[in-house]
């Protein structure tokens, strides 16, 4: 019973971190129009939440020298592919971004059948099938080459990519206290957007953010609320459930992602991509009937 009740808690964590994640598009927006254009505006959210956690580090240290290399690398990792994230929602439109983010059930189960060595149900093949189908029909929507197009499909594609493999190591290595592990997120999104900024966008300038206040108040609201205090209740959450099912709990954010975008933005999916977008979202309820009934890899 205990257990039941901790993976329903774990569940309802990760449903609620799906839908602010939902609305996270709103303060990196907000920072590019406030000067921060690009990766800036996320390097400035992750670095503010790596200050505002440090002090669940310190306290935990013993627990992160405890845990070990691959934990610790496994929840970097996992904070270096939602930083791609953040910066894909700058570069591309909302809903695909999320889209091309969630084939990450897809991904885990190839991980966990092919680098685990995990059992494979026949309704997780079916996903497989049915999720990269429709990554095609997505992306060749209008006739076009099914490949992602410009910089923001891509970020979000290779970070659904990294966030399945760091799930993954998270589940099977990490058992980090939630804050301390929300530090190293923080941290491991903070190199990865240093990395980058530079290289996809010039330095504006100190002098080009012409409100600086608002930007702060964003950059500290993003940092503490989606990369605080929601990565902690994620970082909790992750090592309790499988890798597929915390990416079908948080499809919410598809849903919220999707419908925001078109309210407050006008950015609306063809017919086509609708289509590919549903295919992908079937593919991830597919995985959630063996998930259940389904014995849990040691």
């Amino acid at each position: 019973m205990d257990s039941d009740r901790t993976t329903f808690a774990a569940s309802a964590t990760v449903v609620v971190t799906g839908i602010l994640w939902g609305l996270y598009w709103l303060p990196v927006r907000r920072l590019a129009d406030l000067a921060l254009p690009g990766a800036w505006g996320s390097l400035a959210i992750v670095g503010a939440a790596t200050l505002l956690l440090m002090p669940f580090a310190i306290r935990g240290r013993r627990g992160l020298l405890a845990a070990g290399l691959p934990a610790v690398a496994s929840v970097a990792f996992g904070g270096l592919a939602f930083v791609l994230y953040s910066i894909a929602l700058v570069y591309g439109r909302v809903a695909i971004v999320i889209l091309l983010f969630f084939l990450t059930p897809v991904w885990s189960t190839l991980i966990g059948r092919f680098v685990m060595g995990w059992p494979t149900p026949a309704l997780r093949i079916a996903a497989i099938v049915v999720g990269l189908l429709g990554l095609v029909v997505m992306l060749g929507a209008g006739g076009e080459i099914p490949v992602p197009r410009g910089t923001g499909e891509w970020l979000a594609l290779v970070s659904g990519l990294l966030w399945s493999a760091a799930t993954t190591g998270i589940r099977t290595k990490a058992r980090l206290e939630p804050g301390a592990a929300s530090f190293v997120f923080a941290a491991g999104a903070l190199a990865g957007a240093l990395a980058l900024a530079p290289v996809l966008e010039p330095w504006p300038g100190v002098a080009a953010i012409v409100h600086p206040l608002p930007a702060l108040g964003w950059i500290v609201a993003a940092g503490g609320i989606w990369w605080g205090a929601s990565m902690a209740g994620l970082m909790w959450a992750t090592p309790r459930l499988e890798p597929a099912r915390v990416g079908i709990l948080l499809m919410a954010e598809v849903l919220i992602g999707a419908v925001s975008a078109a309210l407050l933005a006008g950015e609306h999916l063809g017919p086509w991509e609708w289509a590919g977008g549903a295919l992908v979202l079937c593919a991830a309820v597919l995985e959630v009937w063996p998930v259940g009934k389904t014995t849990r890899p040691s």
